[in-house]
């Protein structure tokens, strides 16, 4: 088996389980077009319109043509589901009907379109971006897979999470699981010190599977439950530690803490590279209770308006405006957020993490292995395809080959 991408679906119930029973007859050819035009009238199936009236079908090596009278009611006798409207036609063309399964969703894929039509042919239309249908472009799978290659690198013990900016492929930030003492270790926790000139490239990671060694006890359970990674096992820091080890200095922050998963730790890091790249300047302001706090005019949530809502708000203004935007380009740059970047894990999130993750405004997300314990992405539960949340990322399981952590296990590769 090679590198694999498939795109994990925010809804399991797909336009091929969704029917609905309609009422149809066999016509004459000739009768088509009369038939079409009244029933248009008489009954309109407004609910579905990707659905064709007419079906084309060969029945005992002769081609038949079948037209759709009106939906199902679910009566017995065919002439009690009918409309008055309906039933003057079928007794004026003495038409026989029977009841017929159409698809109740429009396609999504050309191999749902070729499996509706099976039952009654439907109509579809691709959208002209291809990457709206997939999600991704067929010249990114390299740089996914090798993303997905420095995420199992950089997991040991527990998950591991790589931001990236998929616009200059360059690593945002990038962190393990921070939920035990043991966890945390300088090299996959340290705070992203990443500056504008020296952003690491994905270009200029590992070219090859031999160049990524992991951990033997890793790869012995890569296809067994990991009790390890906090996303599976949330409680896993409660477990009797010895009294040598001890955390790292936290420097202002929790060296370790049961809430910080390696999403939240990715997160974390990618907003000390923002306030390290893009400094802002802090003025002090007296609150509504007359107290002296921080204010920061630069902040992403004070700059959502654009220059066009500025001008039309202050015309005369429009000098000074540019002005001030000259004296600070780099702010015009900072991301808001995580909007627009991917993020790869070795594990599928839990919930907490992954409803982080649509905060974060995040474009897609990848994973490696499947949490069927508390798994928020197809695992367990399927959080971004839920309609009621004001964001959506796109959702895709890496299939890692099983000939290449084997091979890394044994080292002959």
């Amino acid at each position: 088996m090679e590198w694999e991408l498939t795109e994990v679906p925010g809804n399991l119930t797909s336009s091929l389980q969704a029917t609905v029973d309609v009422v149809a007859a066999n016509i004459e050819p000739k009768l088509a077009s009369t038939l079409i035009r009244q029933l248009s009238q008489a009954c309109p199936l407004e609910n579905l319109r990707h659905v064709k009236r007419v079906r084309r079908h060969i029945e005992c090596g002769k081609s038949e043509l079948s037209i759709i009278l009106c939906l199902s009611t679910g009566s017995e006798t065919h002439s009690k589901q009918l409309p008055v409207d309906v039933q003057k036609i079928v007794h004026t063309y003495q038409l026989n009907p029977f009841t017929a399964k159409v698809s109740m969703c429009s396609a999504t894929s050309k191999e749902e379109w070729e499996e509706q039509c099976k039952l009654w042919p439907t109509s579809y239309h691709p959208a002209h971006d291809l990457g709206i249908v997939c999600g991704f472009r067929e010249d990114e799978l390299p740089s996914i897979f090798n993303c997905m290659k420095i995420a199992i690198q950089l997991s040991k013990v527990g998950n591991a999470a790589i931001i990236v900016d998929p616009s200059c492929t360059q690593i945002i930030a990038k962190a393990t699981d921070q939920t035990h003492q043991h966890d945390t270790s300088e090299k996959g926790n340290k705070l992203s010190e990443v500056k504008a000139d020296d952003a690491f490239s994905l270009n200029e990671s590992t070219g090859s599977d031999s160049n990524l060694l992991l951990p033997a006890s890793f790869l012995s359970n890569y296809n067994s439950l990991n009790m390890e990674v906090s996303c599976i096992n949330p409680w896993g820091w409660t477990k009797q530690r010895t009294t040598g080890q001890k955390p790292l200095p936290g420097e202002g922050f929790f060296a370790w803490h049961p809430l910080r998963h390696a999403p939240m730790v990715a997160i974390e890091n990618a907003a000390e590279r923002d306030r390290m790249i893009f400094p802002s300047t802090s003025i002090i302001k007296p609150d509504s209770n007359g107290n002296l706090e921080n204010y920061d005019d630069n902040e992403p949530a004070k700059r959502l308006k654009t220059d066009a809502e500025v001008k039309f708000e202050h015309p005369d203004k429009d000098q000074s405006a540019d002005e001030s935007c000259c004296s600070d380009l780099s702010e015009t740059t900072r991301p808001y957020l995580c909007t627009g970047f991917d993020i790869y894990l070795v594990w599928e999130p839990c919930a907490m993490c992954a409803m982080a993750l649509v905060h974060q405004r995040f474009k897609r997300v990848f994973y490696a292995f499947p949490n069927p314990v508390n798994g928020a992405l197809g695992g367990v539960y399927r959080l971004h395809g839920e309609k009621s949340l004001n964001h959506h990322y796109n959702v895709f399981r890496v299939l890692v080959p099983e000939v290449y952590l084997n091979g890394l296990n044994d080292g002959s590769k």
